[in-house]
């Protein structure tokens, strides 16, 4: 995945603006037989939930790149999703995938340089709160009024996530926390994460003043790199967002976690 991403714009409804990928104006916009071969295969009608479901899908598998809000048709089927035991069987899977490659994989070099990269937002701490009261993504994302939310540090744990977090680090591998959180952030991420159970990591990165413009997926792959140098072997990754994992100095497995609620430049 590269940064910068460049939409195609395929002269949508008059409105559509860059990043809103309201898919189905432009299924709608295609003419009447087009649209029907759409909506139906053979004898199976396709309806507005499996449309969105479609959509959800899309986002994670990395087709839908660059949206700036989730569509309007579609809020209520991402926050069922988000809320839903759906997502936590989700979660748990992921999981357990990880624990299996813990288990089978790899040996430790025994010189402390082995490591492993945790995200933040919805991978150790959930945003879904805040997410909750705006729509579920619904909404262009306001950053003065997210950073407040996390300054309160009130961000509940990936529950999934936090046994997880532990097991790794008896494993015996450095765990290394790098967001795309700014810098002034850190005492409530610090207070955030030690309220809800993580502790014992090796090093917390969040984003300079300087580094606050850059593209997420150059900025962290900027800060693997540096690690990459200081001699530490990255064996995983776990984010929820593509630019999260993608880019150079990246690790032998990523692992990446459902969230069709924001897109992360």
């Amino acid at each position: 995945m590269r940064c910068g991403v460049v939409l195609v714009f395929l002269s949508l409804s008059a409105g559509l603006v860059a990043g809103d990928w309201n898919l189905l104006s432009y299924i709608t916009s295609k003419g009447e037989d087009e649209s029907y071969n759409y909506h139906r295969s053979g004898n199976v009608g396709y309806g507005l939930r499996d449309y969105c479901e479609a959509w959800r899908m899309n986002v994670e598998l990395n087709n839908i790149r660059g949206f700036e809000v989730v569509p309007g048709e579609c809020t209520g089927h991402v926050g069922h999703y988000m809320t839903s035991t759906q997502y936590e069987v989700d979660l748990h899977l992921a999981a357990d995938v990880v624990s299996l490659f813990l288990a089978d994989e790899f040996v430790l070099a025994g010189d402390g340089k082995d490591a492993w990269v945790f995200d933040v937002d919805d991978v150790l701490l959930s945003t879904v709160p805040y997410y909750k009261s705006h729509q579920f993504g619904g909404t262009k994302l306001d950053k003065k009024s997210f950073e407040a939310w996390m300054l309160e540090a009130s961000a509940p744990a990936i529950e999934q996530m936090r046994p997880l977090f532990h097991k790794i680090r008896r494993r015996g591998l450095k765990v290394f926390i790098l967001s795309s959180r700014a810098e002034r952030l850190r005492e409530a991420t610090i207070n955030n994460l030690i309220s809800v159970g993580y502790h014992g990591w090796t090093d917390l990165i969040l984003r300079s003043e300087k580094e606050e413009n850059s593209c997420a997926e150059e900025y962290k792959a900027k800060e693997r790199s540096k690690l990459a140098h200081e001699g530490y072997r990255l064996w995983g990754i776990v984010g929820s967002q593509w630019s999260s994992l993608g880019g150079y100095t990246t690790a032998r497995r990523i692992f990446k976690l459902p969230n069709p609620m924001y897109y992360e430049y």
